[in-house]
């Protein structure tokens, strides 16, 4: 059974990517959809990567999931290299570091929502009594308590992908890692996503968010964009920042 990743220093970013390139080859041409490029995240951010079609969004998301390899450059997450290891390694890197959130929600049509959530444990050899518990926690934490029965087709789209954010979450991954998660969403059920979104991050989960649309990328507090394979913008959205940051305060002066 692959192990986690070790814990690091706190000061020591959870991601860090160096003169990254990713080169692909299409008969006699080339075409480099990541070219030197450098990027941390540190632990609890709430990063936004945004760009317009082509500019390297889904070639980075796929590097950061361990869903594909760099062409050149190094990528240490916890300060560990991943960069270059084998698919056996990064299928466990992936199983135990990195909760995957996807624009389709990709749910299994025919199980319900608790067997949906329990499917990524099933992996850890994790007795089936452990993987229930697990599993209905984190149907509970996504406010689906009373939905554990139900097939992907007897709920909402907000719903759906809420099974889809459980099951991501119910690994305990140090990355949770969303694809357009609102892509198939009306502008209501995207709020309800994104006020979930807010609710993980405040208890400690680092969030990265890959998305076209502006309104969802204000809603993060940090914001990466990307235009062709480069990384051109980062910035802090100050208000939420602030706003956070405070938050944090007053909850821990509850417990002084």
């Amino acid at each position: 059974m692959s192990e986690a990743l070790t814990e690091t220093n706190v000061e020591q970013p959870i991601i860090a990517l160096r003169n990254i390139a990713k080169l692909y080859k299409m008969g006699n041409q080339e075409f480099y959809a990541l070219k030197d490029f450098n990027l941390d995240i540190q632990e609890n951010d709430y990063l936004a990567i945004t760009g317009q079609s082509g500019s390297g969004k889904s070639t980075l998301m796929n590097l950061l999931g361990c869903l594909d390899y760099p062409t050149n450059g190094s990528y240490k997450l916890k300060c560990k290299d991943v960069a270059h290891l084998d698919e056996s390694a990064l299928a466990g890197i992936r199983n135990l570091e990195i909760g995957f959130i996807f624009q389709s929600f990709n749910l299994l049509p025919r199980s319900s929502a608790l067997q949906n959530v329990m499917q990524p444990l099933i992996y850890r050899g994790m007795p089936i009594r452990e993987r229930k518990i697990k599993a209905e926690r984190a149907l509970t934490r996504v406010g689906l308590k009373d939905r554990l029965d139900h097939l992907p087709n007897q709920l909402s789209g907000g719903q759906r992908q809420r099974v889809a954010i459980a099951r991501a979450l119910v690994t305990e991954p140090t990355i949770l890692l969303a694809d357009e998660p609102t892509g198939n969403l009306d502008s209501a059920t995207t709020m309800e996503i994104m006020t979930l979104f807010d609710e993980l991050h405040n208890d400690g989960q680092t969030l990265i968010i890959v998305t076209h649309e502006q309104e969802i990328a204000e809603r993060c507090h940090r914001v990466i964009r990307l235009t062709d394979g480069h990384l051109v913008a980062d910035s802090l959205n100050p208000d939420i920042a602030r706003a956070y940051n405070q938050q944090k305060v007053e909850k821990e002066a509850e417990h002084v």
